[in-house]
C-alpha cells in the first residue's frame, strides 16, 4: 500500500479551522502535519509571520509533504499574496497559485503538469472536452481553488443547478449575487460561475461600497483574454445598485444588509455570521458554513496534486 498522502499545514497563529481541518484529515485517512512558525510557537519570542517564508520553499523541497496550506491572513494582502506564489503548484491543495488562477480565468479546465513548469501562460495545447467529460489522454483537471469550489458543490447539492441540463447551462434561469470580491473567494467564484452559466441568464454579480457593481458572465470570443477555448469569463460594468441586486437575486453568497428576496438561497462562507438574524424567515435555505466542504475540496485537489506528480515522474522516465 501506498503511504497516506500528507499535508503540511503551516500556521501563523492559533486558528479554529486547525482542529476541525486534522480530524477531516485523520478520519479519511490523511496524514496532518502541523507546522507552526513565527508567534504561534509558544514562549518563542518571535513575530507574527516570522520564518513563514523559509518554512514554505522547505516545505516544497519535502517528499513527506504532498500538499500545503496555509493560513492566512498573515501580513496583509500584498505580502499574503507573494506567499501564495512562494507555495509551489505541485503542492498547493488551496488553489492559489497564479498558474491556477490564470487557467480559472481563461477557462482551461485540463492541463499538462509539465505546463506548471513553463511560466503562465505557455500551456500545452488545450482541448475542447466539457469539464464533465474525463480529462484528454496525457491531461488532467486543473486545480480549482477550494472554496470557491466547495460553494459550487453546494449550489449544485441544494438543487441550484439542474443535473438534467447540459453542463454550462444547468444553472438556467438563476442570478447568483456575491457579494465581496476578494481574490481567495469572491473573484475566483465570480470566474468559475460565469464559466458555467449561460451569459443571458445567470449572472454573478459583485457589488462593493469602493468599486462599481460589476458583473462576471461568459461570452463566447471574449476580447480581453484570448485564449483556445470558446468560453472565457469576462467582466463587465454594471449599474445595478446593491438594493436592486438583492432584490434579483435567486442565490446570495457572503455577507448581506437585511433586504433580502423572499425564497432565496443564502450561503455564508465566512466564520462570522454576515447575514442578520431573520435570515432563515426570508431564506428558502440557509447554510452557516461550508468549512467542511471546504476541506473535502482542500483533499480532493490533494489526490489531484498526487496524479501532478505521478505524470510528471513517468513523463521524465521517457
Amino acid at each position: 500500500m501506498p503511504p497516506a498522502p500528507g499535508s503540511g499545514i503551516l500556521l501563523k497563529a492559533e486558528n479554529v479551522a486547525k482542529p476541525v481541518t486534522r480530524k477531516a484529515c485523520t478520519d479519511l485517512g490523511f496524514d496532518f502535519v502541523l507546522r507552526e512558525t513565527g508567534a504561534a510557537i509558544a514562549n518563542s519570542g518571535l513575530g507574527e509571520g516570522e520564518g513563514v517564508e523559509e518554512a514554505i520553499p522547505e516545505a516544497n523541497e519535502d517528499p513527506a509533504v504532498d500538499g500545503i496550506m496555509v493560513y492566512y491572513p498573515i501580513f496583509g494582502p500584498t505580502q499574503d499574496q507573494y506567499l501564495q506564489q512562494v507555495v509551489s503548484p505541485f503542492k498547493d491543495v488551496e488553489g492559489l497559485h497564479f498558474q491556477f488562477h490564470y487557467n480559472l480565468y481563461h477557462n482551461i479546465r485540463y492541463i499538462e503538469p509539465v505546463s506548471l513548469l513553463a511560466p503562465a501562460g505557455r500551456s500545452a495545447p488545450l482541448s475542447d472536452a466539457p469539464p464533465s467529460a474525463a480529462p484528454p489522454p496525457g491531461t488532467v483537471k486543473s486545480i480549482l481553488p477550494c472554496t470557491p469550489l466547495a460553494i459550487v458543490k453546494t449550489l449544485e447539492s441544494c438543487g441550484v443547478y439542474n443535473s438534467l441540463l447540459a453542463y454550462g447551462d444547468r444553472a438556467y434561469g438563476r442570478t447568483i449575487l456575491v457579494i465581496k470580491r476578494s481574490e481567495v473567494v469572491g473573484r475566483p467564484l465570480a470566474a468559475l460561475l460565469a464559466t458555467t452559466v449561460p451569459e443571458y441568464l445567470a449572472q454573478t454579480l459583485t457589488p462593493s461600497k469602493s468599486t462599481p457593481t460589476t458583473t462576471a458572465r461568459r461570452k463566447g470570443g471574449c476580447q480581453r483574454y484570448k485564449t483556445a477555448l470558446s468560453r472565457s469569463a469576462c467582466v463587465r460594468a454594471c449599474t445595478l445598485s446593491l438594493r436592486e441586486c438583492l432584490a434579483a437575486a435567486d442565490v446570495v453568497i457572503s455577507a448581506v444588509p437585511p433586504q433580502l428576496k423572499d425564497g432565496c438561497i443564502c450561503i455564508n462562507v465566512s466564520s462570522e455570521k454576515n447575514f442578520e438574524a431573520d435570515v432563515r424567515d426570508k431564506a428558502s435555505m440557509y447554510l452557516p458554513a461550508v468549512g467542511k466542504v471546504t476541506i473535502m475540496m482542500l483533499l480532493r485537489n490533494l489526490l489531484r496534486l498526487q496524479q501532478y506528480a505521478e505524470m510528471l515522474h513517468h513523463s521524465s522516465q521517457r
